[in-house]
């Protein structure tokens, strides 16, 4: 149900001269005396000490001299990380009075005692609503309906006193409206300790069970609960059933995916009739089913997994609708009667487009709703099951995100979505199926006097250089200059099928409002415009994602959007991988690149299964014990192919408690690059002490990382 966490509160997931010598780590930092526009003079940066160390696969020989950062619990190397700060901060001291103000200002744009629209479940409504000077959400609902007295289920500004990072998630309430279940995790490591409240005492229950993904669900009975552990790689991996009351040691083990390429989870239908166990793979998915109401009954297997075959499953009346790319790369609708799920009874309900990726459904117990993407742009289908008719929502703007909401009743026929653009503030509709009529329920406030008509979006186009069209948002003030004398970012992700949308942000008119334009590259290995996008830029064809990206900054520069010297980059986790191979690839293209959280260091780190996510991410990358998987990732591995040139100024941001990109890559790779590269360009990293992957856990604390990279990007542009 606390789909929404619920979306929105969790959208809110960044002198003198001192000598410091520390033995054995070869690390020497001279801070220089700060001039008054720029770093010190005579600044060096830190020197990670070089360890030989070879690495041998296939016969192939790679030297990494500075593998011995690989280990979090060494002084030496936290002294390094730390000496790698000081570093940062005196080289961005000059810009501390523009980042405190750009924090200032983007914070002062965010309403402080905002709220979620409240959605019906179950007699009650609910939402998430933020306190002035609050950092976390405080999770609330009232009976019956939205002017009846709130009744606070969780005030997570409450319980994260006294920790540098907290997060709360996965709340799910049972049955009965009695008890909430939710997870905790204090470390920023994404391993969450599951709790239970009692909503009518407001006491917390004994029952906590470490280790878990942060999510459970519950059975029919109110005592009954399903949740997921992990393995010391962090892989969700085995199912079990709680009782309330009990000792989590004698929970009983439902389910363990053995296949250490494949997670799982365990989810409840939207009718609240089915508990499913679902497990999945990059390219392949199985789903098993039980009664909500039979927790000790065993789970049916819905259709066996097999290679390259996905689907997903909703009941709605007597049938499940399946969403599959069985014999449909872009996915097709198919359903089944309820008790007969083997693949051999299932009927096709809306067949496969080349044009057209069906990419979700929403059922109702009279309507299906549909979220395509055609040619780049989402798409709402609304059928009409018993008449069969069908019509879409209509969008207007260029560039636009469209999305479905929470909705939780089936018997209804309101249909609640999102809207954004990238001028346009988040925004929350309620949709009537039957009339087309929208009615808008919340649009975001952006506190300050904010103007769309000042700024203009646009869908652009670019050629990649084997004729594929790649499509390019972009958004700039209507007074930015297209003579290629303005600053502009352009952003890139580009791997697993996730697409990079055209979305507002409120922080973004930071840079706006100085003069830069913002641009999101839609590159292959995303799934813009469909799975064939997806697949053209995934295992050996991953080289396309990092090309297009470079054809997208040429035709900006081309079309006169702006120019190498005002030129700028950023991308994060994959985003970071492809940030690292563009600056290997086109180093004089870009005039300032942020690498956040960087996945750089292929080739090892696929090489490590004892390293979360690596066993299930073949599909993604490929398996370099494959030979011809090691030398493709070779070819394009940041780390391995740093090489001596001029690179552009770089700021490197990581976690010491990262889950997904472990630090060492990110400090590995900037290393490398001050030793081998040439000319004169920063290359700063950062590493946040406190937190992981997703930066810090308050909404306004992320804000501060925001300010340190859009502070590099002015100062760089002269801004």
């Amino acid at each position: 149900m606390y789909k929404e966490e619920f979306m929105k509160a969790l959208m809110q997931c960044y002198m003198s001269v001192i000598a410091l010598c520390i033995t054995g780590a070869a690390i020497v930092i001279n801070t220089g005396c700060a001039g008054p526009d720029g770093p010190p003079e005579g600044l060096e940066p830190p020197v990670a000490k070089r360890v030989p160390k070879e690495l041998v696969k296939h016969g192939h020989v790679r030297q990494d001299p500075y593998y011995w950062l690989n280990d979090r619990e060494d002084p030496e190397v936290i002294a390094y990380l730390e000496a790698e700060n000081e570093y940062k901060d005196a080289m961005l001291r000059h810009t501390e009075k523009l980042q405190n103000k750009l924090f200032n200002e983007m914070k002062k744009r965010i309403k402080k005692d905002d709220s979620s629209v409240p959605y019906p479940d179950n007699g009650y409504y609910y939402y998430a609503r933020y306190e002035k000077g609050g950092e976390y959400p405080v999770f609330a609902r009232k009976k019956g309906s939205v002017e009846a007295e709130e009744e606070v289920m969780l005030n997570v500004n409450d319980l994260a006193k006294g920790y540098a990072y907290y997060r709360a998630t996965g709340l799910e309430v049972s049955p009965d409206n009695r008890y909430l279940v939710f997870g905790v995790d204090t470390v920023s490591r994404r391993k969450y300790t599951i709790q239970v409240k009692d909503l009518e005492t407001g006491k917390m229950l004994a029952d906590r069970i470490p280790n878990t993904t942060g999510s459970a669900v519950w059975a029919a009975d109110n005592k009954t609960l399903f949740y997921v552990t992990k393995d010391s790689t962090l892989r969700p991996h085995k199912i079990w059933r709680h009782t309330l009351g009990t000792d989590p040691a004698e929970d009983v083990l439902i389910h363990h995916e053995s296949d250490n390429t494949f997670t799982t989870y365990v989810t409840k239908s939207k009718s609240d009739r089915f508990i499913y166990i679902v497990s999945g793979s990059t390219m392949s998915s199985e789903y098993r089913i039980l009664p909500a109401d039979d927790p000790n009954g065993s789970f049916k297997l819905f259709q066996k997994r097999g290679d390259d075959y996905q689907y997903r499953i909703a009941d709605a009346g007597d049938r499940f609708f399946i969403l599959t790319n069985y014999k449909a790369k872009n996915f097709r609708i198919m359903q089944t009667p309820i008790d007969r799920t083997e693949q051999k009874y299932w009927e096709e309900r809306i067949g496969h487009r080349d044009d057209v990726l069906v990419q979700g459904m929403e059922v109702f117990n009279e309507y299906l709703v549909l979220n395509e993407r055609a040619n780049g742009l989402v798409q709402l289908r609304i059928m009409h099951l018993p008449a069969g008719s069908e019509h879409y929502i209509e969008f207007e703007e260029p560039a636009y995100y469209a999305g479905i909401a929470v909705n939780e009743v089936m018997d209804t026929n309101e249909f609640r979505y999102t809207y954004t653009s990238m001028t346009t503030p988040f925004s929350t509709f309620a949709y009537n199926m039957e009339t087309s009529e929208k009615t808008l329920l919340k649009m975001d406030e952006v506190v300050g006097g904010f103007d769309p008509a000042d700024y203009r979006t646009e869908r652009l186009f670019a050629e990649a250089d084997d004729g594929t069209k790649v499509p390019v948002s972009i958004v700039y003030k209507k007074d930015f200059p297209r003579d290629g004398s303005g600053p502009l970012l352009l952003y890139g992700y580009g791997s697993y099928g996730y697409s990079m949308e055209a979305t507002f942000s409120s922080a973004r008119l930071s840079l706006l409002d100085r003069g830069f334009a913002y641009a999101i590259a839609h590159v292959r290995g995303g799934q813009e415009m469909g799975r064939y996008w997806y697949e053209d830029g995934k295992l050996e064809h991953k080289r396309n994602t990092f090309t297009d990206f470079i054809d997208c900054a040429e035709f900006l520069v081309a079309e006169k959007y702006t120019s190498p010297d005002r030129l700028f980059a950023m991308g994060g986790s994959a985003g970071g991988l492809l940030m690292g191979a563009v600056v290997n690839m086109a180093p004089d293209l870009f005039k300032g690149v942020v690498a956040a959280v960087p996945f750089v260091d292929v080739v090892t780190t696929m090489l490590d299964e004892s390293i979360p996510l690596t066993t299930g991410e073949y599909d993604e990358w490929g398996n370099p014990n494959i030979k011809k998987y090691y030398d493709y990732m070779l070819s394009y591995s940041p780390y391995d192919n740093v090489t001596a040139q001029d690179y552009p100024a770089l700021l490197v941001t990581t976690g010491l408690h990262d889950s997904q990109v472990q630090y060492w890559e990110p400090a590995k790779w900037v290393a490398r690059l001050r030793h081998m590269k040439t000319g004169d360009a920063p290359v700063l990293l950062h590493i946040n002490m406190d937190y992981g992957h997703g930066g810090a856990s308050g909404r306004f604390k992320r804000l501060r990382d925001t300010a340190m990279e859009y502070a590099f990007f002015l100062d760089l542009a002269g801004r």
